[in-house]
């Protein structure tokens, strides 16, 4: 089943002239342990399984790995350079080698262990495109709560603020067939 969703997630986004052209912007910053998560991935896998068209995006997630360059200054300076290749997006870059700070962790590793972090399960993946243009992702709990619309907290996150999210991101509204959990340890609340 693994495989099979993960050649299903990189059939969708290759089949997406639009994702893979962000995601070749993406790559031609040459940025260390490089990735687009979050709405980026998720918005599209969920539209896919709703039969709607591309829902939009409050943001694209970037994020990388680069103890050397870990000040918010630096990310700015990558998004004024993203916004002069497409003033049209909404650019969110982040150094995932300094968010454990604002996050009251221990200091991350790489993008991989940043991401196990994330509020939900289905959100805690990204993608990029390597320089042999192939899609790899990068999904700590997995591609199959995602394909299966199931939301729930990472173990990981506060529930409170997983809770208080899910309340303002009116998911359930966008995309009816989602399965929303609302509790760490009981798989019908």
């Amino acid at each position: 089943m693994r495989q099979n969703l993960e050649n299903k997630l990189i059939e969708i986004i290759e089949h997406d002239k639009w994702m893979t052209t962000v995601l070749k912007i993406v790559r031609n910053l040459n940025l260390n342990d490089c990735w687009i998560g979050a709405g980026f991935v998720r918005n599209k896998v969920w539209d896919e399984k709703h039969g709607k068209d591309r829902s939009e995006l409050n943001d694209i997630d970037i994020i990388y790995y680069d103890k050397l360059c870990a000040t918010k200054e630096y990310d700015l300076q990558i998004e004024k350079k993203l916004r002069s290749i497409d003033k049209n997006l909404n650019w969110s870059v982040k150094n995932q080698s300094r968010m454990h700070v604002r996050n009251g962790h221990k200091q991350y590793t790489d993008c991989f262990e940043a991401i196990s972090f994330w509020p939900e399960t289905a959100t805690s993946i990204a993608v990029r495109l390597n320089h042999k243009n192939q899609v790899e992702y990068i999904a700590p709990y997995g591609l199959e709560d995602l394909f299966s619309l199931l939301v729930k907290p990472t173990s990981k996150f506060d529930l409170t603020i997983y809770n208080s999210r899910i309340e303002k991101k009116k998911w359930k509204e966008k995309w009816n067939k989602l399965e929303i959990k609302t509790d760490y340890s009981n798989p019908n609340s």
